[in-house]
């Protein structure tokens, strides 16, 4: 057994490796750019029946992708480390295809590292694996076998085949071939695989690691749209609360922000804390009775009329079967108000209503008047394309060493913190209970955290993690945590740690700067997030502001 000594130092020497971008002793030397050509990678390339559409040796500081013409992902990345770049397009089947970009560092560390999409995008998100080529892996992207934005669903309209892609093919195949054209560059073989993605992204690493356990050895998983049969539905649903535009109870974002303001002031301090940070709000008993319209010393500028107040009370409740009363999907959680951007009129709500023409059913004129229960029955019945990352015993992953971190912010008002709760307790019954998941699964909340990245300026909440989209949200050159980048507060390398050196995850420090956005003006928060069901709890002593006078308990 090594000494407790020694894995603190070795932790040590790895997070310093790690942050410089650097390959710790024992792994694979730097190869040459002479080595990124065509005829590395043909053998591999001509056993999957693949296309090398591009090539390019990229010098240190310089920059790669598809810009204007990637729709989803139009931003290239920048600053860019040493690397071979390539973009292979691989058949599917006989009517579809998908195309992937591989990141070649020439200073490897032995690790390989995907990272995943967001939303129903069709494109390789090459801002995105910036970041991986930083940390010194070989990095892969898939562009899910088709060319869109985020909410354009078009592309499966009675296309299954490109649905399968999108639903899970893509990114296996993507990783299976990604990996043998790694070893071909360096003449070496990967010693540790990782995944990175967060909403959709977090859904395609769940996917992964259960159709193929032994895909990765970690996966850092963020918000994830896991319940896809479900949840694409529910954003119909909560389109129908705030429908029609014209009835007594539809909301406007100024509403919103009422409320917002209201349930911070209730529910701050449920954790004990005052700091304009929503920490617990199952802790809260939240009343709308001092902001509903006509209540003895309402505001009347500054409240939402009964009507309003039956809509948001529909919103954070549960969506349950009127027939049988058993769970749709989980409600949105108090304090995601500033977040509700899929409580639009019908044209905006393309998350689930257009998953419902074009995926579901393959009928563009389905009327949003036909909507009901039975659309979520027949997702869950037909599953196009696979898609639904539902598979709740893990124990393949687990026994041959897996490691995961699932986080999700706790103001996400897109994919509600609910159903990421409620996976892990399915995943918790599924393998003999919760303390059967601890030393593999970790489920970490981040307060005030909206979906995947930021904060609201009400709460300017630590943030910061290194999650999938978080580097990318602050610049096209940026990667893991500005002014920290090792295993206390980037959960990426702290996975690695856990995987590598057995250091188990007991924290991980959220960072927030005054500009939220611009990691050159002053830390403005700090503080430790805890694996659920522990909970960050302040000492009374401490600046709240910082991490040391915060416990998880």
């Amino acid at each position: 057994m090594v000494s407790r000594l020694l894995k603190v130092l070795a932790a040590v020497g790895l997070s310093l490796h790690l942050a410089e971008g650097l390959p710790p002793q024992g792994s694979s030397p730097a190869v040459s750019l002479s080595n990124c050509k065509a005829s590395t990678f043909s053998a591999a390339l001509a056993a999957a029946n693949a296309t090398l559409e591009k090539i390019s040796p990229i010098s240190q500081g310089g920059s790669f992708g598809e810009g204007a013409a990637n729709i989803p992902y139009p931003t290239n990345p920048t600053n860019l480390p040493e690397l071979c770049a390539l973009i292979v397009k691989v058949p599917s089947s006989g009517v579809s295809s998908f195309r992937f970009g591989l990141f070649l560092p020439t200073t490897w560390n032995g690790r390989f590292l995907a990272v995943g999409n967001g939303g129903f995008a069709g494109g390789i998100p090459w801002v995105e694996m910036g970041p991986g080529a930083h940390y010194g892996m070989a990095t892969v992207a898939t562009d899910t076998g088709h060319s869109s934005s985020a909410t354009d669903m078009r592309w499966a309209l009675k296309k299954p085949e490109s649905k399968t892609d999108w639903g899970w093919r893509a990114m296996s195949g993507s990783v299976s071939l990604g990996k043998k054209l790694t070893n071909a560059y360096y003449g070496s073989t990967i010693h540790h695989s990782y995944y990175n993605g967060c909403s959709s992204g977090g859904r395609q690493g769940l996917k992964q690691i259960q159709l193929a356990p032994d895909s990765f050895d970690g996966i850092l998983v963020g918000a994830p749209a896991w319940w896809t049969s479900h949840m694409n539905p529910y954003v119909v649903q909560l389109s129908k609360y705030n429908l029609p535009a014209s009835s007594a109870g539809h909301m406007t974002f100024t509403q919103f922000g009422i409320i917002a303001n209201e349930v911070l002031r209730q529910c701050d301090s449920a954790d004990g804390v005052s700091d304009q940070l929503l920490s617990a709000p199952d802790l809260c008993t939240f009343s709308f009775d001092p902001i509903t319209c006509g209540k003895p010393g309402v505001d009347p500028s500054k409240c939402i009329t009964a009507a309003q107040v039956r809509t948001a009370k529909s919103v954070y409740s549960n969506w349950t079967s009127p027939t049988d009363g058993s769970l749709l999907h989980p409600g949105l959680e108090l304090g995601s108000e500033w977040n509700w951007l899929l409580l639009a009129d019908e044209s905006e709500a393309p998350f689930g209503l257009s998953f419902v023409r074009y995926f579901l059913y393959d009928d563009p004129s389905y009327p949003l008047s036909r909507f009901n229960e039975t659309v979520v029955r027949d997702a869950e019945r037909l599953n196009p394309g696979g898609v639904t990352a539902d598979q709740y015993d893990l124990s393949a992953f687990k026994s041959r060493g897996g490691k995961i971190i699932m986080w999700h912010g706790m103001a996400d008002g897109v994919v509600t913190p609910k159903a990421s709760d409620l996976y892990y307790t399915r995943v918790a019954d599924a393998m003999g209970g919760m303390y059967r998941l601890y030393d593999f699964f970790r489920y970490f909340k981040l307060p005030g955290v909206q979906h995947c990245w930021g904060t609201p300026l009400t709460e300017l909440a630590p943030w910061m993690i290194a999650g999938a989209g978080q580097a990318s949200s602050i610049g096209a050159g940026e990667w893991s945590v500005p002014g920290f980048k090792d295993a206390d507060h980037d959960a990426l390398l702290a996975l690695v740690r856990w995987v590598e050196e057995g250091t188990a995850v007991d924290k991980i420090v959220a960072t927030n700067w005054a500009t939220q956005t611009d990691p050159s003006t002053p830390v403005l928060r700090q503080r430790p997030l805890c694996p659920w069901p522990r909970r960050q709890v302040w000492n009374g002593l401490g600046n709240v502001n910082r991490p040391d006078g915060w416990s998880c308990v």
